[in-house]
């Protein structure tokens, strides 16, 4: 009988051993990205503008081996880039020297930076009502206008805005849009509110947005959302920050936002909005997914 309870013990705690080494993750060599690599393009920039055309936007991109994502630093303000590449906008008038801090992420947060400095000439100076619009000399809260026709529309590229789809007042109450709010700040920060009406008693940055299949992934959010036809509503995000910036190429007053920033309905492109219309509580916003299929517009108003 003692023979018997000592081979049950025996092969009880083999077990056990056995699962406790079938339970163990193997999580490699944890090591940071290296050979980080930034490359730097001025807008503009040839042979007789070195410091490119007076737009004052640089565009960057970054590599290095064993990064999964990117960050880019400047001025304080922390822009995720999960592809590695930025845009920013230097305003201030002249030639002038920027220094922008990369990071490149590897397994377990592991990172490897570089400062990149940059010789940018600015000479653009976006009217004074459009920027007394966007931020009312410091800061101003926007929302999609949704009690409005047609306040989110889709057309052919560079046709009529709502050829396609004109959404009737309220038609998308419920999928992630109409709460959201973007707040630009004189000092050139963003700020998308994922949620206005769960900071209530306190701050919560929580919230879902609106977007194109596919193409919203590229927000690496926290889940999937709902899929309606090619729509996905109250796919789950949070409250982020990016930069924005007005550039009128072509004389098409144009706004920028850096990054993941957008307005509305997620689709991708380059973040670009040509501004249709503006007065000096709303303004009227047309982009080009990321497919290149369509141009999307949204009416915006001033909460304030």
């Amino acid at each position: 009988m003692k023979n018997l309870k000592y081979i049950a013990l025996s092969l009880f705690s083999m077990l056990v051993i056995t699962n406790c080494q079938e339970d163990d993750i193997e999580f490699g060599e944890i090591s940071a990205p290296s050979n980080i690599q930034v490359n730097v393009e001025v807008v503009g920039a040839d042979a007789n503008n070195p410091n490119g055309d007076g737009s004052g936007v640089v565009n960057l991109t970054a590599t290095a081996e064993g990064a999964t994502t990117y960050q880019f630093v400047y001025n304080g303000s922390v822009s995720p880039a999960p592809s590695g590449r930025q845009t920013y906008s230097f305003a201030t008038l002249g030639l002038n020297t920027y220094s922008i801090t990369v990071l490149a992420f590897g397994t377990a947060g592991v990172s490897t930076s570089t400062i990149v400095e940059v010789d940018v000439l600015s000479t653009y100076e976006p009217p004074a009502a459009l920027i007394e619009l966007l931020t009312a000399g410091s800061s101003r809260t926007f929302r999609i206008k949704s009690e409005s026709d047609g306040h989110f529309g889709l057309g052919a590229i560079g046709g009529d805005l709502n050829g396609f789809f004109s959404a009737p007042a309220n038609d998308k109450e419920g999928v992630g849009m109409y709460d959201d709010r973007y707040i630009f700040n004189i000092d050139g920060t963003f700020t998308h509110i994922t949620d206005s009406t769960n900071d209530d008693g306190g701050e919560d940055p929580s919230g879902t947005v609106f977007g194109r299949q596919v193409l919203i992934n590229e927000l690496n959010g926290p889940g999937e959302g709902t899929q309606n036809g090619a729509d996905i509503e109250n796919y789950p995000y949070s409250d982020y920050m990016e930069q924005w910036f007005i550039t009128a190429p072509g004389g098409v007053e144009t706004l920028n936002l850096t990054g993941i920033g957008f307005l509305g309905y997620y689709i991708g492109g380059d973040h670009t909005y040509k501004i249709e219309s503006r007065t000096a509580n709303e303004f009227t916003v047309r982009s080009t997914d990321g497919n290149g299929e369509f141009d999307w517009g949204f009416i915006l108003i001033a909460e304030d």
